[in-house]
């Protein structure tokens, strides 16, 4: 695995402490698919079935047709469904029998054992994607329509719902996007929160009671001031499985933590995630005992945190990072689910432009460890040079177990040009790693290394070493005769020779001359070949000692040069 740092302590053995070793747990790892989509809406896990199902809405694509991508739980692709319009909103019945899905003008429902639509429902048309929640045998999904996708945060979305086989309108609508959940097997209550608009500055968290055929609000909570400020910036919403506990990806406060009767604070919140951590997605585990925390964060920041879904149980979270295009960059909103056992976390990650997508499924470790960046980081050559090979030196010091096999340290380089990955640097049994590179700028460049962390590691803190790219040397080598004659003259050959790239072609080498009298007189300059070599004829008019010098002025890479030698003229 690379750049991913799958660091949950969970196992049939349950959540336990860095270092403390479980009873019994399954192998860990984390299985990662590339996904063939290219925007994403949902996810829903059929623990029943053991299958993943991810939809495309396939937004802005010509045949206007979504994608529903199905796995099984160890990441084999068992079906890629083509629906006949785009699909947005996914939801399971309790059971795990029956898919629901939100296309544009309808609901459909699908066998998940044969996979095979079995009921379609004509719903009143969307433009801006569904959401989709499932209480009993009741389903209840978002419609928005606006002339442009543009228009969504600014729409307004009605609640539908299909009670007794009909379709109908509830008659609760809000202005901008709406995002429904439910706990799994409830069939009594569901919840709706709202997301923020240029309009809608304080948006609201509900809770509806669905045991009658309309649903019928009942707790209601906005959490900004009376400046909006502190408002609700929805990403996600979850609800434990015993229905007790509302988790809320809130992108400004992080994961809020409520109490599911009346959505007050619960009594004790989770720890804020890690500093530069967007909050993004939220998902409990099916058997209760654990929560999954997303987020968008860049470099070895966490984007993921797994921990007891009580807080007071007072669990350091373990962590994930995700970087790369093996990995992708980001938990997406609504990217987080786990099977009913808890031994499976699936989660979708993005890469930064949004247009690429994986899957992970992670099967966490009974234990996970420190790792941590040791002493000061080192260069060879001290003073690097535009195109030479600078190497990093370094040491990472892993606790617990050695890694089944070697890690890696991942390097960027930031410079006037913008930043750059550098190759990965294997860690050797010491610890010991050096990271090379090759600068193609002058001045200054700072390398950040990072350790992403393994399957039983979590990531290290990143360091970091600014060096000043400098120009490459040359160097002028002359070959010369310690005697001539003035009227049989002086022939001189020599070579030009630089570091780094390649020297510039066309140059020509400056000559003088100074006679035993010490006047210094300017030569005609000396071409360079290809290969370097160069030749140069004088035919000097003064007896005695004469000195020769050849110098090169340099280019805007490489530092200028200059030989002598020194000539006896007779005759």
């Amino acid at each position: 695995m690379t750049g991913a740092a799958v660091v949950a302590a969970l196992g049939s053995a349950g959540l336990v402490a860095a270092g403390t070793p479980a009873a019994h747990a399954a192998t860990a790892s984390d299985e990662v698919v590339k996904l063939p989509i290219s925007s994403y809406s949902a996810i829903a896990v059929d623990s029943a079935h053991e299958r993943v199902y991810v939809s495309d809405n396939n937004r802005g694509n010509w045949d206007n047709k979504g994608v529903i991508a199905v796995y099984d739980f160890e990441g084999h692709l068992v079906s890629k469904m083509t629906t006949d319009t785009r699909v947005s909103g996914l939801a399971l019945s309790a059971d795990g029998n029956t898919l629901y899905t939100g296309e544009r003008a309808r609901i459909v429902t699908y066998d998940a054992t044969t996979l095979k639509p079995t009921v379609v429902s004509n719903a009143y048309e969307e433009t801006c994607g569904r959401e989709v929640a499932v209480t009993g045998d009741k389903a209840w999904w978002t419609t928005q329509s606006g002339s442009y996708v543009s228009d969504c945060p600014e729409t307004r979305s009605d609640l539908d719902g299909l009670v007794g086989g009909v379709h109908g309108r509830t008659g609760w609508n809000a202005k901008g996007r709406l995002a429904l959940e439910a706990a799994p097997g409830d069939t009594k209550r569901f919840f709706m929160g709202q997301e923020p608009s240029s309009t809608e500055k304080d948006p609201f968290l509900a809770a509806f009671d669905a045991e009658g055929d309309n649903p019928v609000r009942d707790a209601v909570r906005r959490f900004g001031d009376s400046e909006g400020k502190g408002a609700l910036r929805l990403k996600d919403l979850a609800v434990s499985a015993d229905g007790k506990r509302v988790a809320v990806a809130d992108a400004a406060y992080g994961t809020r933590l409520l109490n599911a009767g009346d959505l007050s604070d619960a009594g004790t919140p989770y720890q804020a995630l890690p500093e530069g951590a967007t909050s993004s997605a939220v998902a409990f585990s099916g058997d209760g005992k654990y929560v999954a925390r997303g987020a968008a964060a860049a470099g070895s920041t966490a984007d993921l945190l797994v921990q007891p879904a009580d807080p007071a149980d007072g669990v350091t979270p373990f962590e994930f990072a995700f970087e790369g295009p093996l990995d992708g960059d980001r938990v997406v909103p609504r990217g987080l689910d786990w099977s009913k056992d808890g031994k499976r976390l699936f989660a979708v990650t993005a890469n930064a432009a949004g247009h690429e997508y994986w899957l992970h499924i992670i099967q966490p470790p009974a234990a996970q460890y420190d790792s941590r960046f040791t002493g000061t980081l080192g260069t060879t050559p001290s003073k690097p040079v535009v195109g030479e090979p600078l190497g990093i030196r370094g040491r990472l010091e892993l606790d617990g177990p050695a890694p089944a096999e070697p890690v890696k340290v991942a390097a960027v380089r930031k410079d006037a040009d913008g930043t750059q990955e550098v190759a990965a640097a294997k860690v050797a049994a010491d610890g010991s790693f050096t990271v090379l590179d090759v600068p193609d700028r002058l001045g200054e460049a700072t390398y950040t290394l990072r350790f992403l962390g393994d399957v039983t590691h979590r990531p290290a803190e990143d360091v970091t070493v600014t060096v000043d790219v400098a120009k490459a040397p040359t160097a002028v080598e002359l070959t010369a005769p310690a005697e001539a004659t003035r009227a049989g003259g002086v022939e001189i050959t020599g070579r030009l020779t630089g570091q780094g790239r390649a020297l510039p072609s066309g140059i020509s080498l400056k000559v003088t001359r100074t006679d035993r009298f010490g006047t210094t007189g300017e030569l005609t300059s000396a071409p360079v070949a290809a290969d370097g070599t160069f030749k140069l004829r004088d035919l000097p008019s003064k007896r005695g000692r004469t000195v020769y010098e050849v110098s090169y002025g340099g280019d805007a890479l490489h530092e200028g040069s200059a030989a002598r030698a020194t000539v006896r003229i007779t005759g």
